[in-house]
């Protein structure tokens, strides 16, 4: 579904990513793990063309992203961040909306779409639909930016980390959903406990090098230290 192949990105004369050769399984939860500076958000972001590669391919459904239209691209992507980024002078209902609305949905569609993702993720459309994001909790905003992620029913879901203030709120709704869609996603994190609850796999990155890619219950016998920093943290 989605393939780095020998993927490297520089910025000046500073190596960022390094050589990524790596294959994300349709259906999977790919977390990549690493320190601020590992090149894991950079990875994140070559996958749907806001960064490209100076080297090598990042390929979506076969596809180089080079060659994609980069409007039809992002919208075969559903994107969500830690800081959510939802439109502060919209309803929740129309945040949720915005891509199939783009798509060019009809309006009964939408709002069937809206209410059916609300409810997935315990937001009960009669009492959020028509509220905006001010008048929302964080996790409550979080899990209206997973929605709006899944709007369009995009096959591949970006995500950064959980804002560590609702990660519990979310972790499970984001498990169940992801799983029983069967949707192919990247996680970005620098926390191991996360990576080690959400993943299918985890890539390790280091200084933009892959160290390990793993199952998280092979994770735990990866060799390395910094492999073995990482396991520390759970603990």
């Amino acid at each position: 579904m989605v393939e780095f192949r020998d993927v490297s990105y520089r910025i000046g004369g500073k190596e960022i990513l390094s050589h990524l050769d790596l294959r994300v399984e349709e259906g999977e939860t790919l977390v990549l793990l690493g320190r601020s500076g590992s090149g894991k958000t950079t990875a994140l972001k070559m996958v749907n063309g806001l960064i490209r590669p100076t080297a090598g391919q990042v390929l979506v459904e076969g596809k180089p992203t080079t060659e994609w239209d980069l409007v039809r691209l992002r919208r075969r992507i559903g994107y969500a961040i830690q800081d959510v980024g939802l439109f502060p002078h919209f309803t929740v209902a129309r945040n949720v909306g915005l891509v199939p609305r783009l798509e060019g949905a009809a309006p009964e569609a939408i709002e069937k779409r809206v209410n059916e993702l609300l409810a997935m993720l315990d937001l009960p459309p009669g009492n959020y639909a028509q509220r905006y994001p001010r008048e929302l909790s964080g996790g409550q905003r979080q899990r209206v930016g997973v929605a709006r992620a899944l709007a369009a029913d995009p096959p591949v879901l970006l995500f950064g980390a959980l804002d560590p203030v609702t990660r519990n709120e979310t972790q499970q709704q984001f498990l169940r959903i992801a799983r029983s869609l069967h949707k192919t996603v990247i996680f970005v994190t620098h926390d191991t406990r996360e990576a080690m609850t959400l993943a299918t796999r985890i890539g390790l990155l280091r200084a933009g090098r892959l160290e390990v890619l793993e199952t998280p219950a092979d994770f735990m016998k990866a060799p390395g230290e910094e492999a073995q920093a990482f396991r520390a943290c759970l603990a």
